[in-house]
């Protein structure tokens, strides 16, 4: 890294805020991305696309851009498609996989035509028989809205009776409602960097959250969730899971970095991967710069690192 020339990076465009309901995070992300690219001597700005227009991010001729965004319009595949037809680098994963990984109902659904343990699930609209959903998933279940991140619009049910009211919830950010079983376990995260066969999984994170509750306040505003890196886990457990994680990535065709979240059942340690996040938290709190951390690599490094694949994904061109 020491060796590394950062002015060959050039203007380089770091993307955060946007109008997702992720924004307050974003924003958190992306200033310390700025701030850490910035202490290693990039020549970095910031640029919100909520404040200003995609012909202003043209007109500012970035040689290359840092996507701190997450969340709609950002994580979703449709800034990754303005960019290629701008001709603008970028980091991250492309147009389809970060469409398909924003929907965590395509998802799974490729993720099981892969043979990659997912938990069962059942898509919900208006006109949904919610009440006979308890006897197919069982209860407990968890509600969520598909195009969320952040547990924005999630519930876990115990009672058939609590059903509406979760999916009142959800509904209000998503067309249809993901219902999905609820497997009973600890929680971990697996952070994956790189593209296609050198795509490798950092240590694992284990989640402790107050009463098992890993809510948005307790991702980002509390200190009350402990997390172990590396999680404690046999040898096995542990590369069973990796391996997965990366298989479910290169699944979806993603490169340069994501994080995915993973449960392993109590009662048989199967492991269950939930979702993927394309675009991942880069705040105090966050989980991938803890897991480089873990690896020896700082939180300015590895914003470098990602920095340093981007590229457009279309044409195939590097930056």
């Amino acid at each position: 890294m020491s060796d590394f020339d950062m002015q060959s990076l050039g203007k380089v465009g770091v993307l955060f805020g946007g109008r997702s309901a992720e924004r307050e995070v974003s924003l958190m992300s992306g200033n310390g991305v700025l701030a850490a690219l910035r202490s290693k001597g990039v020549d970095a700005h910031p640029f919100d696309p909520a404040e200003r227009s995609v012909a202003e991010l043209q007109a500012e001729k970035f040689d290359r851009v840092f996507i701190a965004l997450h969340g709609r319009y950002g994580e979703d595949g449709s800034l990754q498609g303005v960019l290629e037809q701008c001709n603008i680098p970028y980091t991250g994963s492309g147009v389809m996989a970060c469409a398909i990984g924003m929907d965590k109902i395509f998802t799974k659904r490729i993720w099981q035509t892969h043979g990659i343990s997912t938990p069962g699930y059942a898509v919900l609209n208006a006109q949904s028989d919610l009440q006979a959903l308890g006897q197919n998933l069982g209860l407990p279940m968890i509600l969520k809205p598909p195009h969320e991140g952040s547990t924005i619009g999630i519930t876990k049910v115990n009672h058939t009776a609590d059903i509406q009211q979760a999916y009142t919830l959800a509904a209000q950010f998503d067309e249809v409602v993901l219902a999905e079983e609820f497997i009973e376990g600890r929680e971990f995260t697996v952070a994956i960097l790189g593209r296609g066969e050198q795509a490798y999984a950092l240590p694992i994170i284990e989640i402790v959250a107050p009463e098992g509750n890993y809510d948005y306040q307790n991702k980002y505003f509390t200190d009350d969730t402990k997390y172990l890196c590396p999680a404690p886990l046999t040898a096995e457990l542990s590369a069973t899971i990796q391996k997965m994680a990366v298989d479910a990535y290169r699944a979806l065709d993603c490169e340069g970095w994501a994080r995915i979240d993973v449960l392993v059942r109590e009662s048989d340690q199967r492991p269950f991967l939930l979702e993927i996040n394309t675009s991942p938290g880069m705040t105090g709190h966050s989980l991938v710069p803890m897991a480089a951390k873990a690896v020896g690599m700082s939180y300015e490094d590895l914003c470098v690192e990602i920095l340093k694949t981007a590229r457009l994904k279309i044409s195939g061109e590097k930056s």
